[in-house]
């Protein structure tokens, strides 16, 4: 081999193409003609270049490591080392080993997918629990059905870009400490898409979708929740140029019930009945999700107690079976007695011993975390 290309960029043979970058950048940097104008190193920037070029294509380092040497086949290290089009000479690839970074070449296309969408429908307690299905209106963008999505007036075309020649892209030269460097921006004039639309569709104003009211069914599932989001793929906007249309969410809000109060998937309501039938016992109809039904009431029952009705909550989500139903029990003692009254309770605390009664005193009110406390250690 006339020349070490490792050597040259002061790296091992089992180098890494990262390391191999690094190595080139570092020496390119330091050996640039703008940054050090000295014959000499302008030979060694050749060299280094020349290196880079064939360490850095896999296909002509397997040449050299079989004892080739690719440039010699173009005109040797020389020719292959200078700014033309056989050497590392295209100012985009300069730039892309220095920042490790290049930019997307060719125009971009008028065809994009459409954002997604989300509507809020509002259920009532007994569709969540059970499920149901809603006619909702949608306001979205559709394909228009003037252009078929192309954008262009019926009869005409879109046209290659006279400006940028259809590559969605235009270049300048600037000059830097590199020296001369080109830099590419989209077309101003095609906005990058490498065509341009001359007579844009009246219908849509050559964005290819227009807005229009549709009707969906939902199916909503039993068991969802305020905050529930149903997914309908390929029900949102369409995009611009036609593209394909994203998808549409439906966010579910359950209205509030005159009875119940929904907590997961269980129920709660609260039943007041007089100190009598808390005493004695009773049966209390109860209107619940199933239709009519009596709660029974217990002689002895206190105030705060909780009576649960299984399965007669909401249905699970995920998983069968449903929550329960708890009928929190209040005991409303009355605040007014006429004379008969007062004379017959009166007997009654007569009866029981009750006349002047002591009361059983206890510490303070237990907060919440206390009685979970003491639940959890039996007590």
């Amino acid at each position: 081999m006339a020349t070490d290309y490792y050597a040259v960029l002061g790296v091992r043979r089992d180098a890494s193409q990262e390391e191999i970058k690094k190595a080139f950048r570092r020496l390119a940097r330091e050996l640039h003609p703008d940054v050090n104008p000295d014959p000499k190193t302008q030979e060694r920037f050749k060299e280094i270049n020349a290196a880079y070029e064939v360490l850095s294509d896999p296909q002509k380092k397997q040449v050299y490591d079989l004892g080739g040497d690719p440039l010699s086949q173009s005109g040797g290290a020389g020719s292959a080392g200078g700014f033309g089009a056989g050497g590392f000479g295209n100012f985009s690839d300069i730039m892309d080993a220095f920042f490790g970074t290049a930019s997307q070449r060719g125009p971009r296309s008028r065809t994009r997918r459409g954002q997604d969408a989300m509507i809020r429908i509002e259920v009532e307690l007994d569709e969540a629990a059970f499920g149901t299905t809603k006619d909702i209106q949608v306001d979205t963008a559709v394909v228009c059905t003037t252009c078929s999505g192309e954008g262009a007036a019926p009869g005409t075309t879109a046209q290659t870009c006279d400006m940028c020649r259809g590559r969605g892209e235009v270049s300048q030269v600037t000059r830097s400490f590199l020296g001369q460097v080109m830099t590419s921006r989209p077309c101003p004039q095609c906005q990058g898409f490498g065509t341009v639309v001359p007579t844009p569709c009246p219908e849509c104003a050559g964005d290819g979708r227009v807005r229009s009211r549709r009707t969906l069914t939902v199916k909503i599932p039993a068991g969802v929740d305020n905050g529930t989001r149903i997914q309908l793929a390929g029900e949102g906007e369409v995009g611009p140029g036609g593209g394909p249309a994203g998808d549409l969410y439906v966010e579910i809000h359950e209205l509030p019930h005159p009875t119940f109060q929904r907590r997961g998937d269980d129920l709660h309501c609260t039943v007041t009945i007089p100190m009598t039938a808390a005493a004695l016992g009773t049966k209390v109809p109860l209107e619940t999700l199933d239709g009519m039904e009596e709660v029974d009431i217990r002689p002895g029952t206190q105030s705060g107690q909780s009576i649960p009705l299984h399965g007669r909550g909401v249905t699970h989500l995920r998983g069968g079976g449903r929550g329960d139903l708890i009928v929190h029990v209040e005991v409303q003692t009355p605040t007014k007695l006429d004379p008969e009254q007062e004379r017959l309770l009166r007997e009654l605390a007569k009866l029981r011993g009750e006349e002047r009664p002591t009361g059983q005193f206890q510490p303070g009110q237990q907060g919440l975390f206390s009685r979970l406390k003491d639940a959890f250690n039996g007590r």
